[in-house]
């Protein structure tokens, strides 16, 4: 192989790389990987979800991940992957709600974690007459973001 094509293949190869490395590094990529919910405010429009966090009553007993993923297995793995590719592509783009909204995809893991940590208070309205399921986030939207959750 000359070495102009081996200079070829190293830019093609080691540019994509670096500007990725640099990038992963300067987003504080690695803090993704954890459950410190300081991790959420990487992103300046957090701030305002993790100071109601931390005046919530839930900061005592559960942090984002908790709430905000499947509690195990695969479909934790999954949701965190979806959250850290949508997250990304949107701040990078900068085409984002202001304030932000919860997707009808991630307000049902949430109201499933609902439902687990607060199964013995609510086993008797979990379902409605009508057999529908109720939201937990239709009345108590605060929680776990308030000073009242």
């Amino acid at each position: 192989m000359n070495a102009v094509v081996a200079l070829a293949l190293t830019c093609l190869l080691g540019i994509p790389v670096g500007i990725g490395a640099f990038t992963f590094v300067y987003a504080k990529g690695f803090s993704y990987l954890s459950t410190d919910p300081r991790a959420c405010v990487n992103c300046h429009v957090m701030n305002q979800q993790y100071d109601a966090w931390l005046k919530s009553g839930h900061r005592h007993t559960a942090i984002c991940v908790e709430c905000h993923l499947p509690t195990r297995g695969l479909a934790k793995w999954v949701a965190k992957a979806d959250h850290g590719f949508r997250h990304s592509v949107a701040f990078t783009l900068q085409n984002f709600k202001e304030p932000i909204e919860i997707t009808p995809r991630d307000r049902q893991i949430v109201r499933t974690n609902c439902l687990r940590c607060h199964a013995d208070l609510v086993h008797a309205v979990a379902v409605t007459p009508a057999r529908e399921e109720l939201d937990c986030l239709h009345c108590h939207a605060g929680a776990g973001h308030g000073a009242g959750g």
